[in-house]
């Protein structure tokens, strides 16, 4: 009994991690996992940088708006470049582009000169940089690895980034308390030196490279066709984008939580985004396990994640709240890896770039919507009421896909019974 337990023990590790045994992705993974670190820095110092210059959560998020507004108008156009271009080259590109923007901020926030302007402008510049930069790193993945441990890349990266918000908004609280914002800013810059490097260090001779798409006429549209005929990829990305539209809304419902709810500040955020991450890296490796995913599965942890959410809007004392942060940062994640690694696995690679550029269109493309809508029912009705929005639609989503679902399976098997034979009368 003790032996069985063991190797099946085993076997579940080997299949979590299986995706280290490729040394170009340790050098990705390593990289990434420093950029990440410096990119939690920021957002948390960005968040109540804001909150500090305006004394509004609505101007948090305008902030998340104009961050993800080039998405929303621009979205597709760079996954047509992730297609047409060298993958590692746009990446070299982007990543030093953001540490220039990280390095220009921070010079003018310990300069003393930062306003909610400026921070306005760096966030619309971040997301041009993002258009190109994110659907390119979501499909570089399937030239990093060999096809059967995309679905396990894709997991760990999720894990990995979460895992950074353990110590990124930790150490940012800590800054924001002693040095200042502009500090954090700073770091975060330099923290782009390690993806760089890690670009350069990849060994090209060993990528699977997808080979580029020549320039053509109508590639946004045959592409949108090409996911309109495959129902699961497209329910699954408006499920996505509904999540991403109003469930994920942290820096506007957190900050207000942890000021007006809790009467906390800056230390206390920080410590929301932690507990939220602690679930988060559990809820990410969990998905790295699973070697397929029915949409089924999408479904419910989309409805499980509004769900927790509502109960953390709901949460009378602070360890009820951290106790539903853990269980809003599993299903979350889980929720995420799984539709992402199941739409790059459910398309072909001559058009996944344009596809996964339409995913993170529907991911965070409605942010310009949802963070000011988000935030103006957090001002005038309050935190609790802007966190139950937060997890109400989500869930209300969910359960309407799934209904539309169990419909269409319905319908399909009408046919089958029509055309069954009628039993022969019993003698």
């Amino acid at each position: 009994m003790s032996g069985t337990t063991s190797t099946s023990d085993s076997s579940a590790r080997f299949g979590t991690f299986a995706a280290l045994r490729v040394p170009n992705f340790r050098i990705y993974l390593g990289a990434h996992a420093v950029a990440s670190t410096g990119t939690w820095m920021q957002n948390i110092a960005l968040e109540w940088l804001v909150l500090e210059l305006s004394g509004s959560p609505a101007a948090v998020g305008i902030t998340m708006a104009l961050q993800f507004l080039p998405m929303l108008l621009l979205g597709m156009y760079g996954g047509v470049v992730a297609d047409r271009y060298p993958k590692r080259t746009i990446l070299l590109i982007t990543q030093t582009l953001n540490g220039l923007l990280a390095a220009g901020l921070a010079v003018l926030t310990i300069g003393g000169h930062v306003q909610v302007g400026h921070v306005y402008v760096f966030a619309l510049l971040a997301g041009l940089v993002f258009v190109v930069d994110n659907p390119t790193r979501q499909v570089f993945v399937n030239e990093v690895v060999p096809g059967r441990y995309v679905r396990n890349a894709i997991a760990l990266n999720a894990a990995v980034f979460q895992t950074s918000r353990l110590v990124g908004p930790a150490v940012a609280g800590v800054m924001i308390a002693t040095v200042g914002s502009g500090w954090a800013f700073a770091a975060n810059a330099a923290s782009y030196l390690a993806p760089i490097a890690g670009l350069l260090l990849i060994r090209t001779a060993d990528l699977i490279r997808t080979p580029p798409v020549e320039r053509a006429p109508g590639q946004l549209r045959s592409a949108l066709r090409y996911v309109a005929e495959r129902p699961h990829v497209a329910w699954t990305i408006v499920l996505v984008g509904v999540v991403g539209t109003f469930g994920l809304k942290f820096p506007v419902v957190l900050t207000a939580m942890a000021d007006e709810t809790f009467a906390g500040g800056a230390q206390l955020y920080g410590m929301f985004n932690v507990v939220l991450a602690v679930g988060s890296v559990a809820g990410a490796l969990i998905a790295g396990g699973r070697t397929r995913t029915r949409l089924r599965a999408i479904v419910l942890t989309g409805a499980a994640f509004g769900s927790a959410q509502v109960a953390a809007a709901l949460a009378p004392e602070l360890w009820v709240f951290f106790a539903a942060l853990v269980a809003m940062g599993a299903v979350n994640l889980a929720f995420q890896a799984m539709a992402n690694s199941s739409v790059q696995s459910w398309v072909d690679g001559n058009v996944r770039g344009r596809v996964m550029s339409l995913y993170m269109l529907a991911f965070v493309g409605g942010t310009p919507l949802g963070g000011p809508v988000v935030g103006w029912i957090t001002d005038a009705f309050g935190a609790r009421v802007g966190m139950a929005f937060c997890g109400l639609v989500p869930l209300l989503a969910a359960v309407g896909v799934a209904v539309v679902l169990a419909r269409h399976a319905r319908a399909e098997r009408r046919p089958e019974r029509a055309a069954a034979p009628e039993p022969l009368p019993v003698q």
